[in-house]
């Protein structure tokens, strides 16, 4: 259940019997032959399955996040981790002031990582409050996945290759991990990574992808029971 199909006498309703909101965090930027909303699609698609489940609210998604690596990829866009921070924090406000008490965010993208420093801050500030985080690639559970099928977790690899990511062919086989050293510049990111693939297998079975979106899945619910 999404905000937008929701008009604000919907919402209202919704508050007299919930308080669980769902606000989703990503962003634009290259994943090589995958949707450059990437970032964006997944969490909201882990999103709609939890909400389906749990009848849990989903907010609109803050689909702009912090890549400024990216950025010689075309269609790759970033914001500055300050107004990021902003953005986030007056959306969490906002919500907690029409009675949004347990907001569980679905982070979608490494480079908004910044931001949790502000949710400390705003679990201090704002009475009541109750904040989880979830960031669905750092998942232990999806390490074990990915060692069980011997696959190497890499950025728009494998693991990012939904159906619903997928907006070309995708190669076949696997590319060599890139390793780098230091923070890099757009250009040293481009030079490096060539394709955008940070390496591992372009892509896996259907059967892997199902498991994959399930592990997340359930760790969702584990976390909206809060």
């Amino acid at each position: 259940m999404r905000i937008e199909d929701l008009n604000w006498m919907d919402v209202e309703a919704y508050l007299k019997q919930d308080d669980r909101l769902i606000l989703v965090l990503g962003t634009i930027e290259q994943h090589g032959y995958l949707s450059l909303a990437t970032d964006v699609r997944i969490p909201m698609a882990l999103a709609d399955a939890a909400s389906q489940k749990t009848g849990v609210l989903v907010a609109p998604p803050v689909n702009y996040g912090v890549s400024p690596y990216f950025l010689t990829y075309p269609g790759s866009f970033t914001i500055g981790v300050v107004t990021f921070i902003h953005v986030v924090s007056d959306i969490i406000k906002s919500a907690y002031t029409q009675g949004f008490k347990r907001i569980l965010i679905l982070n979608g993208h490494g480079g908004n990582d910044a931001v949790r420093a502000r949710l400390y801050e705003l679990a201090n500030e704002l009475p009541g409050i109750k904040l989880s985080w979830y960031a669905w690639w750092t998942s232990d559970a999806v390490e074990v996945l990915a060692q069980k099928y011997k696959l190497s977790r890499q950025h728009a690899s494998w693991m990012e290759a939904f159906p619903f990511t997928k907006v070309a062919d995708l190669p076949q086989g696997e590319k060599p991990d890139v390793h780098i050293k230091g923070l890099q510049s757009a250009e040293e990111s481009r030079a490096a990574y060539g394709d955008g693939v940070f390496g591992g297998q372009y892509q896996a079975s259907p059967e892997v992808m199902e498991e994959l979106f399930a592990t997340c899945l359930t760790e969702i619910l584990y976390l909206l029971d809060f």
